[in-house]
């Protein structure tokens, strides 16, 4: 799985890529290798921190995009619903 992390307008932050890699870690067991993640986290005036995800794999992409006041509750909204996308793919 390989995995990108692009900050935008805000300070890149090992913390932040660590929390991103070990929650798109968990969409493994959805799809087959080979996997390529692409993870943009931005903040815009401060207080809206955006956090969109694009998921290659197999043929398939799939994108997910959350704004929230908060950058860890974007990524994991984020990731919560590319779960779902996944899921529903798979079934």
């Amino acid at each position: 799985m390989q995995i990108a992390v692009t900050f935008r307008h805000m300070e890149a932050s090992e913390p932040v890529r660590a929390y991103v890699e070990e929650k798109v870690a968990r969409v493994k067991k959805y799809i087959d290798e080979p996997i390529e993640v692409q993870v943009f986290l931005s903040v815009e005036k401060k207080i809206r921190h955006n956090a969109d995800v694009t998921i290659t794999a197999k043929g398939i992409t799939i994108k997910g995009s959350e704004e929230t006041n908060d950058m860890y509750a974007a990524i994991d909204a984020v990731v919560d619903k590319i779960e779902r996308q996944l899921k529903r793919y798979k079934e």
